[in-house]
């Protein structure tokens, strides 16, 4: 029986009440904005408990001649009886929660598994939770005996090492700078020449360095941009030069060492207009070989820039379904002049950008739902991994072979309901045989009691799930995860902290293991500076990428160092 709570409600003159209604419209606007600023996975709490109010009046039959008087009169109601009952979020029906329960996620009986979107079982129970290769049948290497197979078997296929080497997991949590950024962490990137900096990107557009090794040497740039900066890449001629763009519509050219910034591209000349007309830059990629950069907005168009001269080359081109973001940008590592685009039509599409023009696409990949991203195998180039808000990784094995469906689907958590940058599978650089996969984990583990949310690594030629890799001291969701080029090291972006994992010692003796153990390091970033009333500025934002209910385990030593915030730059 659901319970019941009584209220008065005074009524007043019908000046009053108006007022009334315009400050509780204007509360509501704010307490809308308040809740659109809670993190990821309590929002998925809020999916499987709510609230819903019930407003019966008493009839006017039995209310007293005086209050019937008074209420004439504008004095004062009878009594309301507001009932309060719990309802599904997911089905907005009574009788029933769905919803994460502390480390736990309880299904909607009216849907189906919100794992793998099948009926007949729970996410519980779910046999792709048991087992991730559950259901994928490894595909034959299929050889269609063209002049392109050929040519790949004669000129590609030699870069690839047949014997498959030791997969190393960087396992073991080694430092991390909390709360580095302001907002949460959207992009992450190694620096090719310098091998233990890290830059990374962030909501609000700042753009940070971060020497892990020596921990408290960063710099923050927040002039880059003034919205989400979605996408970097480096100049392969120059690596003290990085491209970025962002959903303010701009791609920027920034020196790393001065922060000094030249926009290359500016697709809201206009300024603010209207959503309509905003268009923003999420794909983006460069042909080093061509000296071309290419960049995809969220209208469906792309446009190639001249890396030397600056400038814009011929007009966009209509690459995915007019008005839909183009979510991702990738080149071919063999061949540059074939790119891979993926967006929020479903589809994922390969193009040649010798001969560009709209529907020529060489193959339109399908998915079920909007595409987060879509990579080539970056040795050969001859795969396809796709990441989509199914819950499915898709695998293509031979991009010169039948691409109507993939070779594999693995079903794998990383659909979300909203304030998380989105989850995509990235190959791993080191691995010669081109089958291992990093991406981070949405559904939650239960872990002593506290749920952890992995970073799974995925064999994607069986599915098999090879490590998940967590720590007690990171509750929050990880959907942005970097494997280092040269190093077995991690690099992962939890809301507004970044992480770096690298390998575990291995060790026979358990007392050996323990005392060579590295202590966790940890630093915190001008995100955690302390406000003037004296609390620490960890206020709750619309992108905290999610969290538990419990609470952190705080490490066995903590470094504390200050970012000094100044114009355009900080540095510490």
């Amino acid at each position: 029986m659901a319970t019941r709570a009584r209220f008065v409600y005074t009524r007043r003159r019908a000046d009053e009440e108006e007022e009334e209604q315009v400050e509780a419209s204007s509360s509501s606007s704010e307490d809308e904005q308040e809740e659109e600023e809670e993190e990821a996975e309590g929002s998925d709490d809020e999916e499987g408990v709510a609230e819903e109010e019930e407003v019966a009046e008493e009839p006017s039959a039995r209310k007293p001649p005086a209050a019937a008087a008074a209420a004439g009169r504008g004095g004062r109601k009878g009594p309301i009886t507001i009932s309060l009952k719990k309802v599904c979020k997911v089905c907005k029906k009574t009788g029933h929660e769905a919803g994460f329960k502390g480390a736990v996620y309880i299904d909607c009986p009216m849907k189906p598994c919100f794992l793998c979107k099948m009926p007949g079982h729970t996410t519980l129970t779910c046999p792709h939770r048991v087992a991730m290769e559950h259901g994928v049948i490894p595909a034959p290497r299929r050889n269609t005996n063209t002049s392109l197979d050929y040519v790949f078997q004669s000129q590609v296929k030699g870069k690839i090492s047949m014997v498959k080497p030791r997969f190393l997991v960087p396992n073991q949590l080694e430092c991390g700078n909390i709360k580095f950024h302001q907002r949460r962490v959207t992009c992450l990137e190694f620096h090719p020449t310098k091998n233990n900096v890290l830059l990374s990107g962030d909501k609000k557009g700042l753009l940070g360095i971060w020497d892990y090794v020596k921990l408290h040497e960063k710099i923050t740039y927040d002039s880059v941009h003034s919205c989400i900066l979605n996408s970097m890449k480096l100049d392969t001629a120059n690596d003290g030069v990085l491209y970025t763009a962002s959903s303010d519509g701009t791609i920027s050219s920034t020196d790393l060492d001065t922060g000094m910034g030249s926009p290359l591209l500016n697709l809201n000349p206009d300024g603010w207009n209207g959503p309509s007309t905003w268009r923003m830059i999420y794909g983006m990629d460069l042909n080093a070989e061509k000296g071309l950069l290419l960049v995809a907005d969220s209208f469906g168009f792309l446009y190639l820039l001249d890396r030397r001269s600056k400038e814009r080359i011929g007009q966009p081109i209509l690459i995915h379904k007019k008005g839909s973001k183009v979510t991702g940008l990738h080149c071919n590592p063999a061949q540059p002049e074939v790119l891979l685009s993926s967006g929020n039509d479903h589809f994922a599409r390969i193009w040649d950008t010798r001969k560009l023009e709209p529907k020529s696409a060489l193959a339109s990949l399908a998915h079920g739902r909007v595409v987060n991203s879509g990579y080539f195998s970056p040795r050969s180039g001859s795969k396809i991994l796709t990441t989509c808000q199914d819950n499915r990784i898709r695998v293509w094995d031979y991009i010169f072979g039948n691409l109507e469906s993939p070779s594999r689907e693995i079903v794998h958590s990383h659909d979300f309901n909203r304030h998380l940058t989105p989850f995509k599978a990235e190959w791993d650089p080191k691995d010669y045989s081109e089958t291992v996969a990093v991406i981070g984990r949405y559904i939650s583990e239960n872990h002593n009691g506290v749920a952890l949310h992995p970073i799974d690594f995925i064999d994607t030629s069986t599915g098999k799930l090879l490590a998940e890799v967590m720590d007690p001291d990171i509750t929050t969701i990880s959907p942005v995860n970097k494997l280092h080029p040269q190093d077995d090291i991690l690099a992962t972006g939890s809301s507004r902290s970044i992480f770096i994992w690298k390998r575990k010692n291995d060790s026979d003796d358990p007392k050996e293991e323990r005392t060579s153990q590295k202590v966790k390091e940890y630093v915190y970033g001008s995100g955690s500076r302390k406000k003037a009333n004296g609390k620490r500025g960890d206020s709750s934002d619309d992108d905290s990428d999610g969290g538990s209910d419990g609470k952190n385990k705080k490490a066995k030593k903590t470094r504390f160092t200050h970012t000094a915030k100044g114009k355009g730059k900080s540095k510490a």
